[in-house]
C-alpha cells in the first residue's frame, strides 16, 4: 500500500505477533508522537527551467522596485496579472442557510452548475490598484482587453515603463506574446515567470482572498449574478487595499535553489 491507515497498522502489528492486542487510539497516539508519520505526504517538483534563478530573481527585483541594478523611477510601474479560470456558479438544490446561534452555515451538498466564467485581473504591486474583468473564455484576445484597459488609463498610459509580470499560460506565452504586446504598447515590458513559479505572482494572493471571501461557497443563480459579485468585491477591496508585504527575497531564492540542488544530487545514481 502507498499509504497506511491506523487500522492497517493495527492489523499488521497483531499479525506479526508484536502485540496480542492494541487499540487504534494507542497506535494513533504513538504515531502522533513519532518523527515519521506514514499517513502524510507532500508533493514537490524540481525546477526544470534552466533559467529559473535569473527569471525569478528579476521578478523579485521588480517587487523591490529595482530593474537591472537600478531603482525604478516614480513613473515606472509593476503589474502582476493572471486569469482565475472556470469559476462555476452553483445552484443549490436547497438554499444555503445562514449561520445561527450554535449552528454553522449549512450548504446543501447537491447542486447544478450554471456554466463557467473566467476572471482576469491585474494588480499594481506598489500602488494596490486593481483591474479586472469577467470573460466567457480565456485566450489572447480576452487578456489583451485587460491589458488595454490598464494601459489606456493614467498613470500607465504616460508611464516611462510598465512591467507586466505573467506566467506561461497560453494567453501570454513566450516570445510571440512579448512581440505582440510590446509592439502595441511601446512602454510595456512583458516579464515571464519561470515555469512552475506561479507562487511568485502577487495577483495569486488576491485570487486566494477572492476565493475565501466570495467563492466559498460559490452560490449564484447565473453567470451574470456571479460576475456581478466578483466585480463588486473587486471595487470594495480596492478601496481599502494596501500593497502586499512581500518578504521572499533574492537571498531566500538562493537558499531555496541550493536546497533543491542538494535534493537533486541526492537522487542521482552514484557514478559507476
Amino acid at each position: 500500500m502507498s499509504r497506511l491507515q491506523v487500522s492497517d497498522i493495527r492489523a499488521e502489528v497483531i499479525r506479526r505477533g508484536l502485540v496480542a492486542s492494541i487499540s487504534d487510539t494507542t497506535i494513533w497516539r504513538w504515531l502522533s508522537e513519532d518523527a515519521i508519520k506514514p499517513w502524510t505526504h507532500r508533493s514537490w517538483i524540481f525546477a526544470r527551467d534552466p533559467e529559473f534563478g535569473p527569471k525569478a530573481a528579476r521578478v523579485l527585483d521588480l517587487y523591490a522596485r529595482e530593474w537591472e541594478g537600478r531603482p525604478l523611477t516614480a513613473d515606472e510601474f509593476v503589474i502582476s496579472a493572471d486569469e482565475k479560470t472556470s469559476i462555476q456558479p452553483r445552484i443549490r438544490r436547497h438554499p444555503t442557510l445562514p449561520p445561527a446561534a450554535g449552528r454553522a452555515m449549512r450548504v446543501e451538498f447537491e447542486y447544478e452548475r450554471a456554466g463557467a466564467l473566467q476572471y482576469l485581473a491585474a494588480w499594481d504591486v506598489h500602488r494596490a490598484r486593481l483591474f479586472g474583468r469577467c470573460e466567457p473564455h480565456t485566450g489572447i484576445e480576452p487578456f489583451e482587453r485587460l491589458v488595454g484597459e490598464v494601459m489606456a488609463s493614467e498613470p500607465y498610459r504616460s508611464a516611462r515603463r510598465v512591467f507586466w509580470i505573467v506566467d506561461n499560460g497560453p494567453s501570454h506565452r513566450g516570445r510571440p506574446s512579448i512581440t505582440r504586446l510590446e509592439g502595441t504598447y511601446p512602454n510595456l515590458r512583458l516579464i515571464h515567470l519561470p515555469i512552475h513559479a506561479s507562487w511568485l505572482n502577487q495577483v495569486e494572493i488576491y485570487f486566494s482572498i477572492l476565493q475565501r471571501k466570495v467563492l466559498t461557497p460559490a452560490d449564484a443563480a447565473s453567470l451574470e449574478e456571479l460576475a456581478t459579485r466578483i466585480l463588486a468585491f473587486q471595487a470594495d477591496y480596492e478601496v481599502l487595499a494596501a500593497p502586499f508585504e512581500w518578504k521572499f527575497t533574492r537571498a531566500d531564492l538562493n537558499t531555496l535553489l541550493e536546497r533543491l540542488a542538494g535534493r537533486s544530487r541526492a537522487l542521482l545514481p552514484e557514478a559507476a
